[in-house]
């Protein structure tokens, strides 16, 4: 019934009898247990105020590989902060926050000039 429902992405039965043995004898754990390899641990809050502070010294000019290289962060993870945690994108070469209202645009506009 479940692979006519789901059909690939069913698990097979033989995963089905393994994990419902594993909860019968109460050895199951739906938490995720530890992996092989190295943590993500490079987006961490230092490392986002570290480039936060350095946006907000200088807007003009900054590329995700200046950053990288001066704060010494691989260019994956500093876009990753500066996209997602800090909410920017580039605009005209400059790294604006991504919701702008009508105020911001008009200071944004004012330095511009």
């Amino acid at each position: 019934m479940l692979k006519k429902a789901f059909a690939v992405d069913c698990l097979s039965d033989r995963q089905i009898f393994r994990w419902h043995k594993a909860f019968a004898e109460g050895g199951g754990d739906v938490n995720d247990e530890n992996r092989a390899g190295r943590p993500s641990t490079s987006s961490s809050d230092d490392n986002v105020k570290r480039v936060s502070d350095l946006l907000n010294t200088d807007r003009f000019l900054k590329s995700v590989r200046l950053i990288s290289e001066t704060l010494d962060i691989t260019k994956t993870i500093v876009h990753e902060i500066v996209s997602e945690s800090l909410g920017m994108r580039k605009v005209c070469a400059k790294l604006v926050p991504k919701e702008i209202n009508f105020k911001c645009l008009v200071e944004f506009l004012h330095i511009a000039v």
